[in-house]
């Protein structure tokens, strides 16, 4: 049906449709009133009807109201369609709804939030079907239910069985709440009849029975067509004539023989046994249609076909699932084809030459001609709209091809083809579709050769000639396609095979059924709605009360089809149910993979309906064993009620950043009591300015570890050793305090900014008293030496910050005299120049500041100076050149001085090291022209302070480390003793460019992680299968869950994520600044502080969890990482718990049990679980009642921690990162693979499947050609079947379950498997991360693309592209799996960057 059958051009108002035709307000009126069927001709405007319908009902349907509307469409075409029509006309929320959008997969809560949102759902009916069965919606909600094309809905289409099973159910048990129905059609009849209005009637019946509505139809055509035009009809007849006789046969045999010759290609292939199954079918329907061709419509248009199927690319066919060698023998066939018809046209003939010379050699059929002709009787029409309806998709292709080929020979037209999207042989994207209707409505396209799909289901502009090719197999299908032909004059075309006498009384009847099915509708208006026969609504149906969740047995079967697909598979099996019916004896037994709970159900009944029984009981028994759940969906679909919880955390980005207690203050420069605590600083490198200790003053108790606090920094020159030392308390006084704060202040503003003007602002906000203010709370003190005594504060220098801007002039004379206590001239006025000899100054010409280390005896402003531009003038001379400056007094003698220190981050691993710049050289300085802004003060205080910051750092994350282990061992075990420095480690990541970082113990901790979860998963849910375990062990492991546990535990907050930058530290006492510190109780009132936000992303907060886990594995054992995760909210145990299943019997029959006891060192107790380690789904035996797949699940990840464990163990003294790499070259399926290979575990496998068999044939074969020193898998050049990986996993878990969860005694066991381990010296990365990793480094760009190749062996073609300074490093490689292709081409072109960056 049309989508804009308005009949109308005109715009619709706000809220009335003042052009509604008179039947369009008497069929409203009859909606509103009762359920309703809207028989009317198509471009009636039905679809109008049901609008005002949705119009009339809006108020009920307006949010916060829980109903909604549902409108019913055949098509996934239609969807969108109806939609877009409906969002126009009515100020409600549309959603439309199709298979391709994931609905068959969507949960109660999925639905809900439909339901919340929306107010009209626009879907298929088989959408709804399933979603009323699982009662994620039910009828008791929907105010009003459209169905468009109605005449549907029998037999078992959804449409029925909605009403059937749902409404009609509802309707006996009284319900008085529920949904209007409107039904629309073009023709209530769908099926072929006779012409008796007996017939009619009983068909009519049987759909207002089934919708529980009465028609509403128009008394004759002539109401319509005062509105809408109707076509003429036209029977054009064609003589029935053969091809000839010799030719035909001589063509069939030729087609049989290409047939034979392409099927026994097919059997020599190594495809697998459905790939062959789906070779040959394509090859006996390819010869279908070209027979089918041949005798319909000519030898030409076969031909055509044939060009069409052999085309290596073309949008409009496709193979579906066709293995690619089966595809390249299906197209040889068509091109072998199209030799064998082109042999039998004559060279010299034209498709111009449409005579009867063409027709008597065959070359085209009397019908195509007579459509040809047909056309040509209309070249006069100037704007042509026709679609021809043809029952084939390959006869629609064939006549487009030749009507291209005719325009514009014969005709100005231009031809496009319209076929379904479903076909079996070929198919046509939704998309190409609608952008030929849509040019078909500009004029660019004329003629469209369309199958039925055009008939209800794209809207198509009005057409002026419709013809029908092939006659309509149904009352429906003809008046469908003639009301396509809807223009004023417009011509509906029939051809008729002359002297068919039984297709044209087919047609004759179809002409007057129209008429007939008015006559019957209206002559039983008033009688009501029949009663649905019982039998219809009260089949056996299963429903669960809780949910109101049903399943009857028309479902069943798909149910158990649907719940097997979503048990576990691999590329060597797919589960289905085995049926096993036995119609003697009323039986129906159902085998289910092995890893369903339910192995076997039988029952007994009726033959006929003996398989939907025993699928019904069998859904039954699944649901009671929670295989189904509640809503009768696979409980791998289920969500659970903490994923609820998981969907309301929403992450921000955005986080707070802590700083520690024990820093923070209000600074109170009252007497108070100080903690002190000595910074030792002990270089390592030969520098003539010595260290000096720095004292740490706090007021609050720093808590040690027992080890204390010591790390490195990294100098210019070379590392310095850093330890904190507890010296003792002592109480300092107010004018210690701020002479301290003065100080520090003064020294590492100085320091950070190397700016004299930006110091005065802070010493401004100095003097203004803010206790009240939270702020970085602590003194740093220059220290005097060993003692630890009071004195071991230089004091002297601290009070140096007083010089400046507290002391008279005349106080800066000493009264000691001689050479080294002589009067000079400063900016501050005439002072002694032992003040000058160790001081802090600017020099205000330039702007720079100094530290001045010691007077130049014979050195003045007379005495030469070399200047870098050669030569040798006087320092006066030079002052007076390149400043401007007048020395007034260049008799003085001139102060030694350097410029001071600049500060970085000390902290970053292999900084780069600078040789001594010029800018940190001595310089000579006039005092004249210097201000002297501290004094004494010497430069080694200067050179200490410069790393105070990168110290401060430190000790600032320490600290916040150490609370965060203090604020998980309040909830915990007190007795764990975990080094702060561990934990740092641990919250630290690689973005802070230090030495260490927390890959290694996130690497430790995911191992750890992922085995505890999948331990205690596979024993407390010892009847689930591995495809429903992983995804509760993802959910437990996934970073957002570890996310939302940090967030949960405030972790964010304690994350050091950024690289240290001196510039932006805040020096204690400051507050110049905007900075601000907010207090935060944390949930063990535990008190932090914030300063300010970063962006940490998801992944590191999970990063950071797994981390810690790992150090307190390390640190603390298993039970300490237990303790920690029940801390973050992870409960799990390591609890002995006996693992009850189905035994095997007689084992011994199906495993060799001394060799697997041999080759594992380890004798079994339960030789049964052996049996389960090598068994694969495809053992369909039921004397083995389980496969390996939970074996596998639980060894995977025990060997996974196993192998991480002994890595980390080995080689304690690897860098970050590189245990992470060593576990990924160590644990992979290609690992293991190679292990079972090398003894012969391949023999051993149980299994049915012949793709199997092969690869692991050919697997074989390709290792022994290998000469491999490791088994670490990316080495190898070929790829394994996953099986046999599996296989050592699951062996794994049997030994582990066998042990009582002996970890090591797993590890004793499969260890000497995988010898030799990849050890440090023998790693070498993955190709595809090397290569990425270099790209990233050096700033190349990588393009990759992959496609599968047409040899005999369908192997994947994988290229690589890097471009680097315009330079294209490209190659191609090829293996039997994309991966494995990938892998080659990275290796190729990884050399081939190397070797290019090297001659760079």
């Amino acid at each position: 049906m049309a989508a804009n059958d308005d009949g109308s051009g005109g715009e619709t108002s706000a809220d009335q449709f003042p052009f509604a035709r008179s039947y369009q307000i008497e069929a409203l009126e009859q909606a509103i009133k009762q359920n309703t069927i809207v028989f009317l001709e198509t471009g009636s405007g039905k679809t109008l009807i049901a609008i005002m319908l949705l119009r009339h009902y809006a108020y009920l349907l307006r949010k916060p109201s829980p109903f909604f509307a549902v409108f019913l469409v055949p098509t996934v075409v239609l969807v969108q369609q109806q939609a877009e029509n409906v969002r126009k006309h009515v100020d409600l929320k549309v959603e439309e709804y199709w298979g391709e959008k994931g609905v068959d997969f969507w949960k109660a809560a999925d639905w809900k939030k439909q339901r919340d949102e929306n107010q009209i759902m626009v879907m298929t009916p088989q959408i709804l079907l399933n979603a009323l069965s699982h009662s994620f919606l039910s009828l008791d909600d929907i105010k009003l239910l459209i169905f468009d094309e109605c005449h549907h809905a029998k037999k078992k289409h959804a449409m029925a069985l909605i009403m059937k099973e749902f409404y009609h159910r509802r309707l006996c048990d009284g319900a008085s709440e529920l949904p209007r129905v409107l039904g629309m059609t073009a023709s209530p009849v769908e099926a072929k009849v006779s012409n008796s209005g007996k017939d009619y009637w009983e068909q009519i019946n049987n759909l207002e029975t089934v919708m529980n509505s009465k028609i509403y139809t128009c008394a004759s055509e002539s109401v319509l067509s005062g509105y809408i035009p109707f076509s003429t009809v036209k029977r054009k007849f064609y003589e029935d004539r053969e091809l000839p006789y010799h030719v035909l046969e001589a063509l069939k045999s030729n087609l049989s023989i290409l047939r034979k010759k392409h099927e026994d290609k097919v059997s020599t292939t190594t495809l697998s046994t459905s790939s062959m199954q789906n070779a040959m079918k394509r090859l006996s329907k390819l010869h279908s249609a070209f027979v089918h061709c041949l005798t319909e419509l000519g030898i030409f248009l076969a031909l055509k076909a044939a060009e069409a199927y052999s085309c290596e690319k073309t949008d409009l066919f496709t193979w579906g699932q066709l293995d690619v060698r089966g595809e390249s023998i299906a197209r040889d066939f068509c091109k072998d084809a199209t030799k064998v018809f082109c042999s039998y046209i004559p060279k010299e003939w034209s498709i111009t030459q449409v005579n009867e010379a063409t027709v008597s050699i065959g070359l085209l059929s009397t019908k195509v001609v007579c459509l040809i002709e047909s056309l040509a009787e209309y070249r006069h029409v100037k704007d042509m709209r026709c679609i021809i309806f043809v029952e084939r998709v390959i006869t629609a292709r064939v006549l487009t091809s030749l009507l291209c080929e005719l325009h514009p020979k014969l005709f100005d037209w231009t031809t496009e083809c319209i076929a379904g999207n479903h076909s079996a042989m070929q198919s046509q994207s939704r998309g190409l579709q609608n952008k030929i209707v849509e040019e078909f409505h500009k004029g660019m396209v004329n003629i469209i050769v369309a199958t039925s799909i055009l008939e209800e289901g794209l809207d198509v502009q009005k057409c002026n000639l419709v013809i029908r090719f092939d006659p309509a197999s149904t009352v429906c299908s003809f008046i469908q396609s003639r009301g396509r032909a809807r223009m004023q004059d417009s011509d509906f075309l029939l051809l008729v095979k002359s002297g068919d006498e039984k297709t044209l009384n087919k047609v004759n009847n179809y002409l007057l059924s129209g008429k007939r099915m008015r006559d019957e509708s209206l002559s039983h208006a008033s009688e009501p709605c029949g009663p649905l026969e019982k039998d219809l609504y009260d089949a056996v149906v299963y429903h669960v009360e809780s949910t109101g969740a049903t399943l009857s047995l028309s479902s069943s079967i798909s149910m158990v089809y649907f719940y097997c697909s979503r048990l576990p598979s691999d590329g060597y099996f797919k589960p289905y149910p085995r049926f096993v019916i036995d119609k003697d004896r009323g039986t129906c037994d159902i085998y289910f993979p092995k890893s369903s709970p339910l192995p076997h159900v039988q029952v007994v009944g009726p033959t006929k309906m003996l398989k939907q029984l025993a699928c019904l009981e069998a859904c039954k028994k699944l649901h009671s064993m929670g295989a189904l759940t509640d809503n009768l969906v696979p409980d791998t679909l289920e969500k659970e009620a903490d994923d609820e919880q998981e969907a309301g955390f929403e992450y921000v980005e955005e986080q707070v950043q802590y700083i520690p207690p024990e820093l923070v203050g209000f600074g109170d420069n009252s007497t108070n009591l100080y903690y002190f605590y000595k910074i030792n600083l002990e270089k390592h490198f030969e520098y003539e300015i010595p260290l000096q200790d720095v004292v740490l003053a706090v007021s609050t108790e720093l808590e040690f570890d027992n080890e204390g606090l010591t790390f490195d920094l990294e100098a210019d020159r070379g590392n310095i050793s850093v330890s904190l030392t507890y010296i003792g308390t002592c109480e300092l006084t107010s004018e210690q305090i701020i002479l301290t704060k003065q100080f520090q202040l003064i020294v590492l503003r100085v320091l950070i900014d190397r700016n004299i003007t930006k110091l005065q602002k802070p010493v401004d906000f100095f003097k203004i008293k803010k206790d009240d203010d939270v702020a970085y709370d602590y003194l740093l003190l220059p220290s005097a030496g060993p003692d630890k005594a009071q004195m071991v504060v230089e004091w002297k220098a601290v009070r140096a910050a007083m010089f400046a801007y507290e002391r008279e002039v005349n106080e800066h004379m000493c009264c000691l005299r001689g050479n080294e206590h002589q009067k000079v001239h400063t900016k501050n006025g005439l002072v002694c120049s032992c003040f000058m000899e160790k001081s802090l100054v600017c020099t205000p010409h330039n702007g720079r500041v100094y530290c001045t280390t010691g007077r130049l005896p014979g050195l003045n402003g007379n005495s030469p100076l070399e200047i870098t531009e050669g030569g040798v003038v006087s320092y006066k001379s030079y002052y007076k050149k390149r400043h401007g400056i007048d020395l007034r007094h260049e008799e003085e003698t001139l102060f030694a001085a350097r410029q001071l220190f600049t500060v970085r981050n000390a902290l970053q691993k292999s900084r780069h090291k600078d040789k001594e710049s010029s800018s940190s050289a001595g310089v000579e300085l006039p005092s004249e022209l210097c201000f002297i802004i501290m004094s004494p003060v010497s430069i080694t205080t200067f050179y200490s302070f410069s790393f105070v910051p990168s110290i401060m750092h430190r000790i600032e994350s320490w600290s916040i480390a150490h609370n965060l282990k203090k604020m998980h061992l309040c909830h915990s075990m007190p007795n764990v003793n975990v080094p702060a420095m561990k934990v740092l480690e641990a919250i630290t990541t690689k973005k802070c460019v230090e030495k260490f970082h927390l890959e290694s113990f996130e690497t430790l901790g995911d191992s750890f992680l992922k085995y505890a979860a999948t331990q205690q998963l596979f024993k407390t849910l010892q009847d689930q299968h591995e495809g429903i375990l992983s995804p509760k062990r993802e959910k437990i492991i996934s970073n957002d869950s570890l996310c939302r546990l940090g967030c949960n535990c405030n972790l964010p907050g304690f994350i050091r994520n950024e690289p240290f930058e001196p510039k932006t530290w805040i020096v204690p006492g400051d507050r110049s600044s905007s900075f601000k510190l907010e207090e935060e109780v944390l949930s063990d009132e535990r008190k932090m502080y914030i300063r300010g936000k970063r962006v940490i992303k998801k992944k590191v907060v999970a990063d950071v969890v797994e981390a810690l886990i790992g150090v307190f594995l390390s640190e603390g054992g298993e039970l300490a990482a237990l303790s920690f995760m029940r801390w973050i909210g992870i409960s799990v145990d390591f609890v002995n718990t006996p693992y009850t299943r189905a035994l095997t019997l007689h084992p011994e029959k199906y495993v060799n049990i001394q060799y697997f006891e041999a080759l594992l060192n380890y004798s079994f107790r339960d030789v049964s679980l052996l049996v389960e380690a090598i068994t694969h789904g495809s053992y369909m035996l039921p004397e083995i009642p389980k496969c390996y797949q939970r074996l596998e699940f639980l060894g995977d990840a025990v060997l996974d921690y196993m192998i991480t464990v002994h890595l980390y163990n080995k080689y304690p003294g690897m860098s970050p990162g590189m245990l992470t790499d060593l576990r990924s070259a160590s644990v992979n399926n290609d690992c293991y693979a190679q292990s079972a290979v090398k003894c012969d575990l391949h023999k051993h496998i149980l299994h049915g499947s012949q793709d199997l068999y092969r690869a692991i044939v050919t697997t074989v074969h390709e290792f022994d050609q290998l000469s491999l020193k490791t088994t670490f898998g990316w080495e190898s050049e070929t790829s394994f079947p996953k099986v046999l990986g599996d296989v050592i996993e699951s062996l794994a878990g049997a030994i582990l379950v066998d042990s009582g969860y002996d970890k090591d005694r797993v590890f004793q066991s499969i260890r000497p498997l995988l010898d030799p381990l990849v050890t440090p010296e023998t790693l070498k990365l993955h190709p595809v991360k090397e290569l990425h990793d270099i790209c990233q480094k050096n700033h190349c760009e990588i393009k990759k693309s992959a496609k599968r190749t047409e040899t005999d062996d369908g192997r994947f073609s994988f290229t690589i592209e890097v471009v680097k300074d315009d330079i294209v490093l490209k190659d191609s490689c090829m293996a039997a799996d994309k991966k494995m292709a990938e892998r080659l081409a990275s290796k190729s072109v990884l050399k081939l960057l190397k070797e290019y960056l090297s001659a760079a």
